[in-house]
């Protein structure tokens, strides 16, 4: 017994590396929202969307994580874990921004969309009231 807890043991250590992805290394691209150009972080893996910003102690004000989906659906996030506040934008598949809300720190609540939509972006607390942005306005991807 004690062999088989060793060998379990050595073989979580082995593969913890590989189970614990860095966010950073997600792809980045370019997107447009009228005039403002925003960096993002593509997180288009089950994992990479469970862990979205949890764990980051910032976020530049040009950057942001852009939630990609494989098919509509109304969608639904929440901020445990997650110390930088942000706002949240639903995106239908053509690109037009549905619904904007603001999110809680460390909330538990969820923040659901009232529409099917294929993506989300998540960028600091305000900034798409900073920019003018509202919804019925367009996402443009122009740098992959």
């Amino acid at each position: 017994m004690k062999e088989f807890r060793l060998i379990l043991f050595l073989l979580l250590v082995g593969f913890a590396p590989f189970s614990c992805s860095k966010n950073s290394d997600l792809q980045t691209q370019v997107i447009r929202i009228n005039q403002w150009e925003i960096t993002v972080e593509t997180a288009d893996t089950l994992e990479s969307q469970e862990k979205g910003l949890m764990g980051r102690e910032s976020l530049e004000e040009d950057r942001g994580m852009l939630f990609v989906y494989d098919r509509d659906a109304k969608k639904s996030f929440w901020m445990k874990n997650t110390t930088i506040p942000l706002s949240i934008a639903y995106i239908a598949a053509d690109g037009t921004i549905r619904e904007i809300y603001d999110m809680e720190p460390l909330s538990t609540r969820t923040v659901d969309s009232r529409y099917s939509v294929r993506y989300a972006l998540e960028v600091n607390h305000g900034a798409f009231d900073r920019h003018g942005i509202k919804a019925g306005d367009k996402v443009e991807f122009i740098k992959p």
